[in-house]
Order: structure tokens, then C-alpha cells, then sequence
């Protein structure tokens, strides 16, 4: 008997679920609420200038080359990634500046010149994160964790790891120098983590750069997002834009009439219904149950307990282009304030908007000027900021002045920038939830402390309402897009399994 599936929003997990469904002959439309396919990595076109919204790091290609060769496809004929490097150049107000180089002997050579010191404290911080990589993303990254036997049975290795301990505390046992202790910790922040609060097992990011290096795709994060709608819809799958869904009703069905033995009826919000036999949620995974699944009577149960659950902080966004190109500009930038600990603190637990920053500065053009016109620079920063369940900011008075802020600050780094800006738009907190459907505004949904990672994160397959499964950041293992990829592996395989066992 064929199923047919819905997936309901078209970012990178839902597209990467879409593609596994489709592949393993389930019939399967993606239902996608905006204009574009991508979720968070929609694409900007302003003013002759391309701004990728969202994901810009793209690493551990070989979770995306795999979609493609499900199908006996590779990736190369749809879209190509283009070596980034320096990784990050990470920069401080003294002017320091370090490149964060993939290469061995050119990253030592880095840490040398900061701290000569630390240059066998790195050697032993390398060979940490790669056994946390080993354990971390090959063994567990794609495995769900749906019983709480299966924490139990990684447990022995986590302690070993000392999964207990946070990144930075991790990072300090190896580095003397504060800026080091820095570089090295910042990653969970690219994932929605606190350093101070993020699991050790998040150092495993550090080693999936080493092994296989930083990425961007030629012609912006869009043209991936476009390669994976391709390659749905040449293997049968429909993706219906501009469709979003209202609600999601379930009741069971006759013996016979589905092989998940459970209907789901999605109700769309121009008022047509339709059913599936199953469900991926790719939406907000609070959004998930506190509205597309409302109906359902465990749903306001699970949507209770996310509430109690600390979430990922917010980012305000700003996308600009300028009439000139800059010299000596690297593809990834960290720009880190006076402050460090203390802004961290004021951003993931704080009430008001801190009056500094530390900002990610995006210049795609850097490796493909086609993203701008000719003798431009595309360019987007971004500044964490509490979310709105913590800070709720008047975004709508506030982004401006905030932004202008942010230019004011990238004057010494960038000389004349205000003056050949030439477009520029924002993206808030509140657009995050307004646009997204994110709680809270929230920019990486559930964050990924100790206690809320594997089988403590909201499941792949729900538990209590058949037939309905989890991708995206919300769910195991996490934000990224190795991580959101990763998810659909796990669902799907999961999703594999069930219509296995209830067709035998």
C-alpha cells in the first residue's frame, strides 16, 4: 500500500524528510506558509543585491551529498560549495585579530602568535573534541533517542566525555590566553547555545570543521535550498508555496485504510482540507502543538512542559549593501565587545537589551561577488539578543536606532561604511515570531543545554498522537544544518521502522 505524507515547512529539515519520504517511495507534499522554500534560509533580492536570511555556515557536506545519492544522484550536477577560508576571522576592540584556519599548521601558527603557550594545550583540545566527534555525531548524531534507555545506554560514554561540563569550562582546561579561551568557545552560539551553559558535547563542532571544512554554496545558501526543491520534485514531490497550514485534525481510520491506521487531516488556512496517512513537522515544534495539533488532546500536555523549557536566545538581523567593495574582508567575521561572560549572561538571561554587542559580520560576496552588483558588497550582521519571553522589546522603535548602532561600530572595522550603504532592511525578534511562528522569538527553538539534548530534547515520533513526527532544530540533535539535516535522518528512519512493523 503507497503512503502519501505531508511535510509541513520547507526548511532544510523538512526539505532534507521530504527528499528521504520521497525516495522511499511515500508520496509527499512539502506545505511551505511563505513565498520561498527555506524556512529561516529564505533569500532577500533588493536593490540588485541577493541576502541569504538565515544559515550561511554550511559544513559536513556529506549529510547533504547523501540526499542526492538515495536517488543514485550527486550533488555537484545541482549545486556547488565553494571552499571558505580563513573558517572565521575572529577579531577583538584591541584590534587582535585571529584567523580561524582549517588548516593544522597555519592554526598553530594562529595560536602562536597570541600565545605560544597554548600550542600543545590546542594539540589536546583537538584530540578531545575529535573522540567527542567520534561519540557525539558519527555514533549518536543521527540515532534517535525515544526511550529513556537509550540515554542510559550512552550514559558511561558521556561521562567520560564529562558532557557535564559546559563548553567554556571545557575550552579553560585547555587554553591560558582569554582570547583562546574565546575562540574556541563561541560555536554554540551558531547553534543558539550559551558557552557558560552548553554541554561539552557541543566542542564536537570544532573537530566536524577540522575534518571537513566550512562552505558556501555559489550563488548564496538560496541556491542549495533550490538544488533540494529540485531534486524533491524530480523524484515526484510537490511543494506547494504560499500554503499555510491552519490545523492538523487525527482520528483513526478502518482496518486496512492506512498503514499508519491514523488519518491526518491538514487544514489549510484558504479552507480546503486534505488527508495523509502521516505528518513531519518541520514548523516551530511549540508552534506544532500549541496550534496545528490543538485538536489533539495530549497536545496541550506537551505544549505545557516546552513552555518550561529554556529556549535559544533571539537575533536581531540587518542586511545591507554598499557601492564599494573592502579589501583584506573575510567571508566570516566575529567582531567580540569589551565583554564577554557578562554579555552572554545579560543575553541568555537578562530583561532588557544590552547596550553593547558582540556581532557576526556575513560577507558572502567575499566568494561570489555575483551576490551584489558590480563593485558592491552584499553584507549581513548579526547581534545576539534575549528573546521575547525574556526581554520584550518594542522592536518596531527599537531596530533602527539599534542598527545604526551596530553601523556606528563597524566604522573602525569597515571605514566609510555608513556612507556607501546604498539598501538595507532588518529582521527582529518579533519577526521571528510573527514570520516564523517562533516562540518566543526564539532564533534556534529549544536550547541545547545538558538536560533538554537527546532524549531529554522533544522526540522525532511523537509518542501520544500516531502518525505525527519532528524535524528542525526543536528535536534531536539539534540546530545547524548538519544538525536540522541529521534530523530528518533520524525521523525518517524512524518513520521507516513503524511503517515496517505495521505492515507485517
Amino acid at each position: 500500500m503507497r503512503s502519501r505524507a505531508a511535510v509541513i515547512g520547507s526548511g532544510f529539515g523538512g526539505l532534507a524528510a521530504a527528499i528521504r519520504l520521497q525516495s522511499m517511495g511515500i508520496d509527499t507534499v512539502c506545505f511551505e506558509a511563505r513565498d520561498k522554500p527555506g524556512g529561516r534560509a529564505y533569500v532577500y533580492e533588493q536593490d540588485g543585491f541577493t541576502f541569504d536570511a538565515g544559515p550561511t555556515v554550511i559544513t559536513a557536506p556529506h549529510c547533504l551529498e547523501e540526499l542526492f545519492a538515495l536517488s543514485g544522484r550527486r550533488m555537484e550536477d545541482y549545486v556547488r560549495l565553494l571552499p571558505v577560508s580563513p573558517f572565521y576571522r575572529l577579531r577583538w576592540p584591541d584590534g587582535t585579530e585571529f584567523d580561524y584556519a582549517g588548516d593544522e599548521t597555519e592554526l598553530l601558527e594562529q595560536i602562536r602568535r597570541i600565545n605560544p603557550d597554548d600550542v600543545q594545550g590546542y594539540r589536546r583540545f583537538a584530540d578531545y573534541t575529535r573522540r567527542v566527534f567520534e561519540k557525539g555525531y558519527e555514533e549518536l548524531g543521527a540515532v534517535p533517542f525515544l526511550k529513556f534507555s537509550d540515554m542510559i545506554r550512552v550514559a558511561p560514554d558521556l561521562i567520560r566525555l564529562r558532557a557535564d561540563r559546559t563548553v567554556y569550562a571545557t575550552v579553560s582546561r585547555f587554553f591560558q590566553s582569554e582570547y583562546l579561551r574565546q575562540a574556541f568557545s563561541f560555536h554554540p552560539l551558531l547553534v543558539g547555545g550559551n558557552p557558560y551553559q552548553t554541554s561539552a558535547l557541543y566542542t564536537l563542532i570544532h573537530w566536524i570543521e577540522r575534518k571537513w571544512g566550512v562552505f558556501f554554496p555559489a550563488g548564496g545558501t538560496g541556491a542549495l535550498v533550490r538544488a533540494l526543491v529540485r531534486l524533491f520534485v524530480e523524484l515526484g514531490g510537490e511543494v506547494r508555496l504560499s500554503t499555510p497550514v491552519r490545523k492538523v485534525d487525527v482520528a483513526s481510520t478502518s482496518p486496512g485504510e492506512s498503514p499508519f491506521r491514523v488519518r491526518h487531516t491538514i487544514k489549510l488556512a484558504h479552507g480546503t482540507s486534505e488527508c495523509f496517512d502521516l505528518v513531519v513537522s518541520n514548523a516551530d515544534v511549540h508552534h506544532t502543538y500549541s496550534k496545528l495539533y490543538e485538536s489533539s488532546p495530549s497536545a496541550s500536555g506537551t505544549k505545557q512542559k516546552l513552555e518550561r523549557m529554556e529556549w535559544s536566545m533571539s537575533l536581531f538581523v540587518m542586511y545591507f549593501g554598499t557601492s564599494r567593495r573592502y579589501a583584506h574582508l573575510a567571508h566570516h567575521t566575529v567582531l567580540f565587545g569589551e565583554r564577554y561572560k557578562a554579555l552572554l549572561r545579560e543575553i541568555f538571561g537578562g530583561n532588557t537589551l544590552p547596550k553593547d554587542f558582540s556581532l557576526y559580520l556575513h560577507a558572502p560576496t567575499v566568494t561570489d561577488p555575483s551576490l551584489a552588483p558590480a563593485g558592491g558588497e552584499a553584507f549581513y550582521v548579526l547581534s545576539p539578543v534575549p528573546h521575547l519571553g525574556r526581554a520584550n522589546i518594542d522592536w518596531d522603535s527599537m531596530a533602527k536606532p539599534y542598527g545604526d548602532a551596530i553601523l556606528d561600530s563597524l566604522e573602525s572595522y569597515l571605514p566609510g561604511l555608513r556612507q556607501s550603504i546604498v539598501t538595507r532592511r532588518h529582521f527582529t525578534p518579533c519577526d521571528f515570531k510573527d514570520q516564523l511562528n517562533a516562540f518566543q522569538g526564539s532564533a534556534f527553538s529549544v536550547a541545547p543545554n545538558l538536560t533538554q539534548s537527546a532524549y531529554f530534547r522533544p522526540h522525532n515520533r511523537d509518542s501520544k498522537i500516531p502518525g505525527l513526527y519532528i524535524v528542525g532544530a526543536g528535536t534531536h540533535p539539534g540546530a545547524g544544518v548538519p544538525g536540522v539535516i541529521n534530523t530528518a535522518k533520524a525521523t525518517v528512519g524512524v518513520i521507516a521502522e513503524d511503517l515496517k512493523a505495521v505492515l507485517q
